[in-house]
């Protein structure tokens, strides 16, 4: 899936895929960087994880409560969270939320489909 030339993409054209009841995806990868487009349900959950991936998270819409490192960071519209690599986090969604993760390298737990930590 990883790419070395020039491509142009629109969200709406990207394969949505349906983490569970409350998290749909969708996300792009270039040679070393991931792109994706969450849209979390209020309610939702993601358990405490750890990836060797640094997140950049972008909040477009929502707000989301991160549990890192045994403190609560709320999230909202307008802002941006960076996550360095390795370290353990988990999300509770607050309300129904429209984020944009940035992670490098690229997302190999996505392509081999072993992210179990979203509850499939």
């Amino acid at each position: 899936m990883p790419t070395t030339t020039v491509e142009h993409h629109r969200w709406s054209d990207v394969a949505a895929e349906a983490i569970n009841p409350f998290i749909t995806r969708r996300y792009l990868m270039g040679e070393r960087i991931t792109v994706a487009q969450l849209e979390l349900k209020r309610g939702g959950v993601v358990a405490m994880h750890a990836h060797e991936n640094e997140q950049v998270s972008i909040m477009l819409g929502g707000a989301l409560k991160f549990t890192i490192e045994g403190r609560e960071i709320i999230v909202r519209a307008g802002e941006v969270l960076v996550i360095p690599g390795t370290v353990p986090h988990g999300v509770e969604v607050l309300e129904d939320t429209l984020v944009i993760d940035v992670f490098t390298p690229i997302r190999q737990d996505w392509i081999d489909k072993t992210d179990t930590y979203f509850g499939r």
